[in-house]
């Protein structure tokens, strides 16, 4: 059996920069804050890094907008910090993969300050300008994820502009083969310092497609519900017919792998979604374009039943057995921490929270292809429901507070120390976010160093993980059984066929080769 390549069966640790590790007294978290953190996470026994955006933005989304592409937000450090960062990485056998957004940019960045002034410029195409309709409205019924029209007025060129997400972060033209190509100069900027992949930033947003442009049609399947998602009128509409997932999009994720090609084994992974999340996966991952995609069906914010559960794995399954095209994840930076979102419909209290979280931590890295885990799994942190709203910081939460908190519940400072100030995250008198008290408890030097710990668990699981030929080289699985409460299914190679059952009667997992 050929051998695989490393990205297949990763397990990558994502860090979300501003809440890790404070390195000079600011309250908020910075890249040698993270080299300082690296012996923790090869402790653990993970593959890789992912660290979500630092460079130049004015943090509107907090590093979602970026201004620069190739420099590192004052907040974060400097180029020297990250090649000191990366080099430690790498010494320590970690991988270390940056988030790239090459679907929208910040209105600060030069290139939209220069698009913006004329339409004869020489930027002046390179994002999405359309004269308003007869009547001076916009020219789609297209709306942004986190809230209003898509669609934004520039009286400079007295044209609206399109952005998918904020009004700060407009959508980039990439019918414009110099976008692409000032995106690849981008790539070789980061491999030539030594990256060893990126997390593509919902690629799915990407914009393409030229005029004339279409509007989304009604989702017949949309039911009124509980925030985030079925109270906002975005997703009373079908993207995919229109607005997202357009076809366009390949000419990047093409042009994007031949630059990756050219430096070796270079993963990319791209984040998306859309109406048909399976469909949309096969298209990215064709030959020649990405290598993987984010997978979101374990990600959904208020959880998943056992029978949800094998659902959506078995759903994800099926499109890619056999290879290693899929990431799954629990856990990001978008979403509440799977260690309390999942405790309810599973039908379980609090007291379960750490056992419940070991086991997701084991099913997840037990399916084919690679996991991603968010900082703080490895501890069961829970989602922290508790900020005030005068200090949340997440724009979405801030648009629809209190009634839904936003992102900013699962974005909270790492805690180190259980009696250190602020928990060791920093000495700073105030922390971006506030520290949250219940997480003191599972402080992350004091779990690492507690044999009982989910951190010990998960680190001595992972060091088992690496001698199994079933899960380590190959991507072959079973279809799922098991009863009510289980979830089994046999990992196969030609050396191994093994038994991965996770009970969430008794919380635990056994393996047994078969």
């Amino acid at each position: 059996m050929a051998d695989l390549q490393w990205w297949e069966t990763a397990v990558i640790y994502q860090i979300y920069p501003r809440s890790y590790q404070d390195s000079n007294s600011d309250g908020i978290g910075d890249l040698p804050g993270i080299t300082s953190r690296l012996d923790y996470i090869a402790g653990l026994g993970v593959d890789a890094i992912w660290i979500s955006p630092f460079f130049k933005s004015p943090q509107k989304d907090f590093g979602y907008d970026v201004s620069d592409y190739c420099d590192i937000h004052d907040e974060y450090g400097t180029l020297e910090d990250f090649d000191d960062l990366i080099a430690r990485a790498h010494e320590l056998g970690l991988r270390l993969m940056i988030d790239i957004v090459p679907a929208h940019c910040s209105d600060q960045h030069i290139w939209f300050q220069e698009s913006r002034q004329s339409r004869d410029n020489p930027k002046a195409d390179w994002f999405h300008w359309v004269d308003p309709m007869p009547d001076g409205s916009a020219p789609t019924n297209w709306l942004s994820f986190f809230g209003g029209r898509a669609w934004t007025w520039e009286p400079l060129r007295q044209q609206y502009y399109l952005h998918n997400f904020l009004a700060s972060q407009p959508n980039l033209n990439h019918a414009n083969p110099d976008v692409r190509a000032a995106l690849t100069d981008v790539a070789r900027f980061w491999f030539d310092r030594g990256v060893d992949g990126f997390r593509l930033d919902a690629v799915h947003t990407i914009n393409g497609d030229v005029a004339p442009y279409q509007d989304n049609l009604a989702n017949p399947k949309f039911e009124p519900g509980p925030l985030p998602q079925q109270q906002q009128p975005f997703f009373r509409q079908l993207h995919d017919s229109a607005q997202l997932n357009q076809p366009a999009i390949q000419k990047f994720s093409e042009a994007f792998r031949g630059v990756a090609d050219e430096y070796g084994d270079k993963f990319l992974m791209g984040e998306l979604h859309g109406d048909d999340p399976v469909l949309a996966s096969q298209t990215f991952t064709a030959p020649g374009r990405l290598h993987a995609t984010y997978n979101f069906n374990l990600l959904a914010w208020a959880g998943l039943t056992v029978d949800e559960l094998k659902n959506a794995i078995s759903d994800a399954v099926a499109a890619f057995n056999g290879t290693g095209r899929l990431t799954f994840a629990f856990s990001n930076h978008d979403v509440p921490r799977s260690g309390t979102r999942q405790l309810a419909p599973l039908g379980l209290g609090q007291e379960h929270q750490e056992a419940l979280q070991l086991l997701l931590l084991k099913l997840e890295t037990c399916l084919i292809g690679s996991t991603c885990v968010y900082q703080g799994e490895e501890l069961a942190f829970e989602d922290v429901q508790d900020i005030p709203v005068d200090q949340m910081q997440d724009p979405w939460g801030i648009e629809f507070a209190p009634a839904f908190l936003g992102r900013d519940t699962c974005r909270t400072p790492m805690v180190w120390k259980a009696t250190a100030p602020n928990g060791g995250f920093s000495s700073a008198n105030t922390t971006w976010l506030p520290i949250a008290k219940g997480h003191l408890k599972r402080a992350a030097l004091d779990e690492a160093a507690r044999p009982a710990s989910v951190y010990t668990a998960f680190s001595e699981f992972l060091k088992w993980r690496k001698t199994q030929p079933a899960l380590m080289q190959a991507n072959q699985m079973s279809d799922l059984s098991g009863t009510a409460k289980q979830i089994v299914f046999d990992r196969i190679s030609e050396q191994q066929t093994l038994r991965c059952c996770f009970d969430f009667e008794t919380l635990t997992a056994s393996f047994e080769e078969v």
